[in-house]
């Protein structure tokens, strides 16, 4: 069994304990950690259009080294948690597609909830996760890095004829196409 764990800051605590519940001791286990690409370029791009186009020293390599040591800080922290064999890969790019692709030819991901973790329901993703929720090519494990909130957390359903606020309409059934009917009598 391949398995790929996607270590976030804040939530990898939460991954790892699912992952060890979850792989058996036999697992080939990948721990991942993407980086943003755009954090170094924007910070050059800061530099170079604010500070004087350019003159001096370019922070953006600066910060991508120190976002290389901070990802591979957290990876080893990760394993560490883990205490198991895993390898571990630090990718940099567009978050969700890097790990769409990381993913590819794995049998199991494990992933975090990372948007509103206080109450059940679809806005306990985040923007990332949810596009790798919805185009991920392998099994997932979704889990609640921290505690898991009650059901009651679940919104009451809206009184009759009443319509949901417009994040659950992609909840709904669509409606039936539009059919005309007879013309009016004269």
């Amino acid at each position: 069994m391949r398995v790929l764990v996607w270590i976030v800051e804040g939530t990898w605590e939460g991954c790892i304990a699912a992952a060890r519940v979850a792989c058996p001791a036999t697992a080939r286990v990948t721990l991942l950690h993407v980086s943003p690409a755009d954090v170094s370029q924007v910070t050059a791009g800061a530099f170079a259009g604010l500070l004087g186009r350019g003159r001096g020293r370019d922070p953006g390599r600066r910060v991508q080294q120190l976002s290389e040591q901070a990802a591979q800080q957290l990876l080893a922290d990760a394993r560490d948690l883990f205490d198991r064999p895993a390898q571990l890969m630090s990718r940099v790019g567009r978050v969700e597609r890097e790990v769409v692709a990381a993913a590819e030819g794995m049998d199991l991901l494990v992933l975090a909830r990372d948007g509103d973790r206080s109450r059940l329901g679809p806005r306990s993703l985040g923007l990332d996760s949810r596009f790798v929720v919805d185009h991920a090519p392998c099994t997932l494990l979704l889990a609640w890095p921290d505690e898991v909130p009650s059901v009651a957390a679940i919104p009451p359903p809206p009184p009759p004829g009443h319509e949901p606020p417009p994040h659950e309409e992609h909840l709904l059934p669509p409606d039936p196409p539009h059919r005309p009917g007879p013309p009016p009598p004269r």
